[in-house]
């Protein structure tokens, strides 16, 4: 059970203060295609490529099934998105003819025995003591906690598992499934990274994951190594970079700090300059899966997005990164094109939405306890409320800025189950999931909206 994003303030350090109004469709509107604050404006509604499908088929079907089946619609083979293996059904994206009619061209293909189902190709968008100075002056708010210095009852109450000395681990991985992150960032630089590709030969695939030189993680939109595009703040990469930051920057006194001091992270980058489709979604999910089962210590990703209907290739893709045992936790999304929050209930938006087990569905909340008004809620879909407005961290070009939305509130909940593998490892997807929910702090303004009722509380996940 669970649960675009709209209204995003920036104000960028070193750059003029500026308002962006970001229209998330109608689901999770983080980067699925735009990041959640998104630096350009999401299309209101749902959006997919006219000429494409995503076809799956059933177990063991052939390539000559698989032929027979695209000629039903005249449709041409345009990638293997997932290549069968063992329970993994084979996963095309397919073009149609110039002028088809996609929906006859869908009942086509779902006639044939050979497919499990067929459907669009979505748009996606984008939702110790610290003596860093953000943290020290008072606008880190969404690490306080109340009895912290300085201190705000509706932060995460990340500082008080600092102070108790539990400030992550390096050998605790997250992926980060958004726009690319500026690895070389003063305040990220060193966490992030592929153990299996760094230090690796230069054109060899070291860790022999199928991606050459993935050493940052890999570009899907692209599909090369060049997370991190480089260019001036407030172009791409930004809003991959600042949830990065809010998981894990690190203590150096200077800039900000995240949830995690010490963590490590990879980028899934398949958000692009015209963000991001549903075909490199679920390569993204499986690059993390995969990692998982050649040993690196994948324990959760962050999805910071949405966008477009439903798709049971994404469902299914997060349901094999469940059976790794990866939390999937997932922005809720910020309204519609009016700015205003929806309810998840009756409006599901996707990914969070799904009804995957590992799937943690977040709301946004102000400094002051109020669920913000762009975030959408849920009584069974949305899971619990963290800090997601006003929001400093890390973004690209040296950058720091502060943004709103459900895409801020999600790194502070995956960077919490990243502390909490620190401190208890091994620790399965569903112990995770169970003890960031457990420990929600009661909150008005979330009453009869989440699941728990409540707002993350870091230290209190630990304890349990």
């Amino acid at each position: 059970m669970r649960r675009s994003l709209p209204f995003i303030r920036i104000a960028t350090v070193g750059l003029a203060a500026t308002a962006l109004s970001v229209l998330g469709p109608g689901a999770a509107a983080v980067p699925v295609g735009n990041p959640a604050h998104a630096t350009t404006p999401a299309v209101v509604g749902q959006q997919a490529a006219a000429d494409e499908l995503l076809v799956g088929y059933v177990s063991g079907a052939g390539e000559a099934e698989r032929e027979r089946a695209r000629g039903r619609a005249a449709a041409r083979l345009a990638e293997r998105v997932v290549r069968g293996s063992g329970a993994r059904a084979e996963v095309e994206l397919v073009r149609l003819p110039a002028g088809a009619d996609r929906a006859r061209a869908v009942r086509d293909l779902k006639a044939d025995p050979a497919v499990a189902y067929a459907e669009p190709n979505w748009t996606q968008t984008h939702s110790a003591a610290s003596t860093d100075p953000t943290f020290t002056n008072g606008e880190l708010w969404g690490m306080y906690g109340p009895t912290t210095n300085p201190a705000n009852q509706y932060g995460s109450n990340a500082a008080a598992a600092w102070a108790a000395g539990k400030t992550g681990s390096t050998g605790v991985y997250v992926g980060v499934i958004d726009e690319g992150i500026q690895y070389n960032h003063p305040d990220l630089a060193g966490q992030v990274g592929n153990p299996g590709e760094l230090g690796g030969k230069s054109g060899v695939d070291d860790d022999r994951n199928g991606y050459v030189d993935d050493v940052y993680g890999w570009d899907f939109d692209r599909n090369d190594n060049t997370v991190y595009d480089g260019g001036t703040s407030g172009r791409l990469d930004d809003h991959g970079t600042h949830v990065a930051g809010t998981i894990g920057a690190k203590a150096n006194s200077a800039g900000v700090v995240g949830v995690n001091w010490n963590v490590r992270m990879i980028s899934g980058k398949f958000l692009g300059r015209n963000g991001g489709t549903t075909a490199n979604s679920i390569k993204a999910i499986d690059y993390f899966t995969d990692l998982k089962k050649l040993g690196v210590n994948i324990v959760a990703t962050n999805n910071s997005w949405g966008g477009g209907g439903k798709s049971q290739a994404v469902q299914d893709a997060i349901e094999r990164a469940n059976t790794a045992g990866i939390v999937f936790v997932a922005a809720a999304g910020n309204g519609g094109g009016d700015g205003v929050g929806d309810n998840n209930d009756t409006t599901p938006h996707y990914p969070s939405s799904y009804p995957n087990n590992n799937i943690v569905s977040v709301a946004a909340i102000t400094k002051t306890g109020t669920r913000a008004a762009f975030s959408n809620y849920g009584a069974t879909h949305v899971d619990l409320g963290a800090p997601g407005a006003d929001i400093w961290s890390t973004t690209a070009y040296n950058g720091y800025s502060s943004y709103s939305g459900t895409s801020m509130a999600t790194p502070h909940v995956t960077g919490a189950a990243a502390l909490y593998a620190s401190v208890k490892p091994g620790a399965s997807a569903a112990i995770i999931k169970a003890a960031l929910l457990r420990s929600a702090v009661p909150t008005a303004s979330l009453s009869a909206e989440t699941v728990t009722g409540g707002r993350l509380d870091v230290n209190a996940a630990l304890a349990q």
